[in-house]
């Protein structure tokens, strides 16, 4: 992970209490195995909802840019296709 993500401009205009939830995921990302990030950063979505905190779309497009900055190009992708999936299942469940 980027570790200077915090200096991302596009985080201005990110809640606070979202902020400070990605600082902790941040940090269990240091300890994290590569090929253990897609689940971290499901499990991080998980609780953000117990907690009541929702990542909009345009959000989750910026933590998962700013996470996957140093991820090979397989990582990527598949970040970007648990991404895709877990979109069309939130349409189907919102219809």
């Amino acid at each position: 992970m980027n570790f200077n993500w915090k200096q991302d401009p596009r985080l201005r205009n990110m809640n606070p209490q979202k902020l400070s939830m990605l600082s902790e995921f941040a940090k269990r990302v240091e300890s994290t195995p590569k090929d253990q990030l897609v689940p971290t950063l499901l499990n991080l979505n998980a609780e953000a909802s117990r907690k009541g905190i929702q990542f909009n779309d345009e959000e989750t497009d910026l933590l998962i840019s700013i996470m996957s900055a140093n991820m090979s190009a397989n990582e990527r992708k598949r970040i970007e296709t648990m991404r895709m999936l877990s979109k069309n299942f939130m349409k189907r469940n919102t219809k």
